[in-house]
C-alpha cells in the first residue's frame, strides 16, 4: 500500500504542489496525468523517497522499484550484471530467466550501449521486476519510442504487473497509456498543482 499526503512542495518561493492526498492498494495501478511542467515527476520523486524536502508524509512498502524516463543502466556492466548487482540475492539462472521474460534472452553478455533503445527499456523493466517489488514507480517509461515498440512495451508491462501485482504509480502525458494501464487516473491541475476535483476513472472523460 502506498499512502501519500503532500500538503505543500516548494522550490524556493514557488509553490509547486498543494494538498495532494491519495492511496494505491497492492495490485492497483494509478496513473498521474497533467500538462508538462505541472509537477508530475516531482510528485513521483516525493513518493519514491528521492525528494524529502516537502511538507507532508508518505508511507510505502519496503521493496520498491523505479523505472525512469531514461533506462539509467550501468553501461560498464553486462545486461546480466545490471540485474545481479541491483539484486545480489538473484541467482544467475533467475537473472537469465528474467531476461527471457522481457524478450532479450540472448543479450545476457551484451552491454547496454550495444542494445537498441527498446532493448534498453526491456532491460530496465527486467531490473525493476527481478526483485518482485511491492511498489513500482514509473516516470513516462514509454516516452520517445516509436508506436510499434511502445505497443510492445505496454503489453509487456501489463503482463509483468499482472504477474507481480505491485502497487504501481506511473506518470504519463498520454491519456491512452493511462486508460490502458491505470485502474484509476489522478489528474494534476492548476498552480500550485493539486488533484482535479474528482478521480477520473478508467475510460471516462475529464
Amino acid at each position: 500500500m502506498i499512502r501519500a499526503h503532500v500538503r505543500e512542495k516548494r522550490f524556493g518561493e514557488s509553490r509547486v504542489l498543494s494538498n495532494i492526498a491519495f492511496e494505491v492498494a497492492p495490485g492497483e495501478t494509478v496513473a498521474i496525468l497533467g500538462p508538462s511542467g505541472i509537477g508530475k515527476s516531482t510528485l513521483l520523486r516525493i513518493v519514491a523517497g528521492i525528494d524529502t524536502a516537502f511538507d507532508g508524509h508518505v508511507e510505502t512498502p519496503e521493496r520498491m522499484a523505479i523505472v525512469f524516463q531514461e533506462p539509467t543502466l550501468l553501461p560498464w556492466r553486462s545486461c546480466l550484471r545490471n540485474l545481479t548487482i541491483v539484486h545480489p540475492d538473484l541467482s544467475e539462472d533467475d537473472a537469465r530467466a528474467m531476461l527471457g521474460r522481457v524478450g532479450i534472452p540472448d543479450k545476457a553478455g551484451a552491454f547496454p550501449l550495444q542494445l537498441s533503445l527498446g532493448q534498453q527499456r526491456r532491460l530496465a523493466l527486467a531490473r525493476a521486476f527481478a526483485g518482485r517489488p511491492e511498489m513500482l514507480i514509473m516516470d513516462e517509461p514509454f516516452v520517445s519510442l516509436d508506436p510499434e515498440t511502445s505497443e510492445t512495451m505496454l503489453a509487456l508491462t501489463e503482463r509483468l504487473i499482472a504477474e507481480v501485482r505491485p502497487a504501481t504509480l506511473f506518470v504519463t502525458h498520454a491519456r491512452e497509456e493511462a486508460e490502458r494501464l491505470g485502474s484509476r487516473i489522478l489528474e494534476l491541475r492548476g498552480t500550485p498543482a493539486t488533484l482535479a476535483p474528482r478521480l477520473v476513472q478508467n475510460g471516462e472523460l475529464p
